[in-house]
């Protein structure tokens, strides 16, 4: 990367002379050290117990040390430690810290370390702090249960310096008064490391659940983050650094080696003029640094055991797309989403930047501080000045950062940047209710101040905003014509992959013939993420052109894209496949089935497991499974929810009731248990007791419209009209785009007299969605001349 020194020795040389002085400065930021011509020590390496071909960082150290050193105390290093005086950062001399009516006392005995606190039965009693779990901005502790779990505890330490707020004990959720039995209480299976965070934290792990016992027997081959969690296994490179003959070596032209991060190797990043932006002398090719990067520093649930190094992070887990619970409709983060999801969306990933750009691989430190990061390539002299910034010279405001990379703080006291590099628009964040980097700063001022700001500073306008905020805002939302906009989204080739597979997920309860052609196309994108959306996007359609037109992705070369085609053509579509496809969907299910019993620990994945066999006409094995996740998790609404489903399909009412009656007793406040309650006192005649249950759930989730829509239906067939049209009102203000909605709402004021009402609310619904036959013909049947005047 080029620093300010030679950006100014640059100028005025001609480009030969330009292009051979950046060969020569700015080739390999860490130049590959020399292989000896044989390591004795190396040569009698054997793998570590209970691995077959992984070494430790002790065996790589002999010749890089180097990048060792450099690794030394880092955040990898740190990442998990055993609980002594050299880790332990917090106050264990008797601290005391009350949360929830509790008082846990924090102490250490004899070089251990304790902590008195509530326990599974939510009891006081003592537990030993086993492990300590990262180390700055705060510090974890993970607590031994039975069964091989560990659980990180709720109450950690504020490792920042006194100074910025640091050095004492704080909860992870001050607001939410957990006890035990609730799945973010420390002892809930949402705490739990083994599933939810040892992935991350430590090298070659292996969860080792055993389902039949719901116990854990994890181990790892290094208790950090070390050499091989990114390079993957090193005993055959070790054993190619040690062949003595140099032939040998030379006809091994991997070295050994599981993935080499090369990406970075004689690139040179060349000054334009025009635009004072470098731009990569060749294009990357591929995105191998930065999904080895993803697996943990991205939003995605893991498929398979074990790492495919230098593979696809598709090949090996599902990341998450721009989800709205997770994403603001303009790409920014909103949930704990990481970098990897951010990164994709950005104009650097598209130039061609990749990680350790930015960060040295192995400190994980920026390669230059401040201002001075972002002057490798964007050239100081027109960006880092107060007529680029607007901010004075050295104040927090004219930190690139501060408007490109704004910060969300998650867990409390971590402000982590916002991986995007966005340009700042107030104005359409102000709409769409998202947040921007002027206002985060200027909390007394508004958007539209900003936005005004911002057009009197660059009169001749900016790059303008991520065009798809308004598509996906709409799309969650509802909007005029959605999904002909989310159609023309997932087609728009100038879009990052991650932006048009959002969309392309967005359009299923958008289906029109654009989106259903564009999704089609889409299933041969060369890009698995868009690949994959797509697959999800034509789920919709009947069985014969799911068929049809999702079996070529059964043999697709990435694991997650196989597994979204098995489980939406498994049911109903598998009967229509070609006898030649059958092997390639026994294949992509048996994946499918391994995948969700390789996650067998999580409620939610037993339920998917027990969706999955009665879609396939396993009815007794899709009960088991449902069963199974009530065990797992009693207070997991959504098994006893799909169980009563099964049940009600297999004609036992009564026990589709009992099952639900049970599950509201132990999670009386679960919307979706009253709803499907309600619903089977509907087809009982209980009409008291249905419209009980329905209302109740209409209360407890104003945010679902659907459960005020059904609740509405039940009200006019039980000859309250007026009340029907008043809750569907009341839904209507809180959404006033939802299709079910708008929909009952237009009949029922038609049918109670009220004909311009009913054509307004028509209006509504066909500019949401035009290309909707039924929506079509109510517009016109309100419309048309005859019948009596209202």
């Amino acid at each position: 990367m080029l620093d300010r020194v030679t950006l100014s020795r640059v100028r005025g040389l001609t480009l030969p002379a330009v292009l051979a002085l950046l060969a020569a400065c700015s080739g390999p930021a860490e130049p590959p050290p020399q292989p000896p011509a044989a390591v004795a020590v190396v040569a009698a390496v054997q793998p570590l117990p209970d691995s077959a071909d992984h070494v430790g960082r002790e065996v790589c150290t002999q010749c890089h040390a180097r990048e060792a050193a450099d690794w030394q105390g880092s955040h990898h290093d740190l990442a998990m430690q055993e609980a002594d005086a050299g880790s332990v950062l917090g106050d264990f001399d008797g601290a005391r810290f009350e949360y929830a009516g509790t008082t846990s006392t924090f102490q250490r005995r004899d070089g251990r370390y304790f902590v008195t606190t509530d326990g599974p039965d939510g009891e006081l009693a003592e537990f030993e702090i086993r492990y300590t779990f990262g180390h700055h901005p705060l510090q974890q502790y993970l607590i031994e249960l039975p069964g091989g779990r560990l659980q990180a505890f709720g109450i950690a330490w504020d490792s920042r310096p006194q100074a910025e707020g640091g050095q004492r004990w704080f909860h992870l959720y001050p607001d939410d008064a957990l006890k035990a039995g609730e799945r973010l209480h420390w002892t809930g299976r949402d705490q739990n490391w083994n599933f939810m965070c040892a992935e991350c934290h430590s090298t070659a792990l292996d969860r080792n659940y055993d389902d039949a016992s719901d116990t854990y027997a994890t181990r790892w081959t290094e208790i950090d983050v070390s050499c091989e969690a990114c390079h993957g296994p090193g005993l055959a490179h070790a054993r190619w650094a040690s062949e003595p003959d140099p032939r040998k070596r030379a006809e091994d032209t991997a070295k050994g080696l599981a993935v080499a991060f090369h990406e970075r190797r004689g690139i040179a990043w060349v000054p334009d003029a025009e635009t004072g932006i470098a731009r990569r002398s060749a294009p990357r090719e591929g995105r191998v640094e930065i999904d080895a990067c993803g697996r943990c520093h991205g939003r995605a649930t893991p498929l398979v055991g074990g790492v495919a190094h230098g593979g696809s992070l598709l090949d090996s887990h599902r990341p998450a797309l721009l989800d709205p619970d997770q994403y603001w409709p303009d790409g920014q983060m909103r949930g704990e989403v990481f970098n990897w999801g951010p990164f994709l969306q950005s104009r650097m990933q598209a130039a061609g930047v990749t990680c350790s750009d930015c960060h040295q691989p192995h400190s994980l430190a920026l390669r230059a501080e401040g201002n001075a990061l972002c002057a490798q390539c964007h050239a100081p002299e027109r960006f880092d000045q107060a007529a680029h910034t607007h901010h004075a010279d050295g104040s927090a405001g004219a930190r690139c950062v501060a408007c490109h990379m704004p910060t969300t703080t998650f867990m409390q006291v971590d402000a982590r940047h916002d991986h995007g590099f966005r340009i700042p628009r107030p104005d359409p964040s102000g709409e769409l209710d998202a947040p921007d980097a002027c206002t985060a700063c200027h909390a007394d001022r508004t958007a539209a101040w900003a936005a005004a700001a911002l057009e009197r500073w660059f009169p001749r306008g900016r790059e303008g905003p991520s065009s798809f905020a308004g598509v996906l805002h709409d799309a969650v939302e509802g909007g005029p014509s959605i999904g002909r906009r989310l159609a023309e989204l997932a087609a728009a080739p100038a879009q990052p992959a991650i932006v048009r597979a959002s969309a392309l997920r967005a359009l299923l309860p958008w289906q029109n013939p654009a989106g259903i052609a564009g999704a089609s196309q889409a299933l041969s994108d060369p890009d698995p993420l868009v690949r994959m959306a797509a697959v999800e996007a034509l789920s919709g359609l009947d069985p014969a052109q799911r068929a049809a037109r999702l079996a070529p992705l059964l043999d697709d070369p990435m694991l997650a894209v196989r597994l979204e085609a098995a489980a939406r053509l498994a049911g109903d579509a598998e009967g229509q496949l070609e006898p030649a496809r059958r092997g390639a969907f026994d294949r992509a299910i048996g994946e499918y089935t391994a995948s969700l019993r390789f996650n067998a620990e999580r409620p939610d994945t037993v339920v998917s497991l027990g969706d999955l066999q009665r879609a396939r006409g396993d009815a007794t094995a899709a009960e088991a499974s449902y069963r199974r996740a009530i065990d797992l998790d009693p207070a997991f609404s959504l098994a006893a929810v799909h169980l009563a489903d099964l049940q009600r399909g297999t004609g036992d009412e009564a026990g589709a009731r009992a099952t639900l009656e049970n599950a509201l007793q132990r999670s009386p406040r679960a919307a979706e248990l009253h709803h499907a309650l309600g619903l089977a006192r509907v087809r009982e005649g209980s009409r008291a007791d249905a419209l009980r249950d329905l209302r109740s759930a209409a209360e407890l989730a104003p945010e679902m419209p659907h459960y005020a829509y059904v609740l509405a239906v039940a009200l006019a067939e039980a000859g309250e009209p007026g009340e029907a049209r008043g809750v569907l009102a009341g839904a209507l203000e809180r959404h006033p785009n939802d299709r079910e909605v708008l929909n009952a709402l237009a009949l029922y004021e038609f049918q109670a007299g009220q004909t311009a009402k009913a054509r307004e609310l028509a209006a509504r619904l066909l500019a949401i969605d035009p290309d909707d036959v039924g929506v079509r013909q109510l517009a016109a049947w309100l419309d048309r001349p005859t019948g009596p005047s209202r």
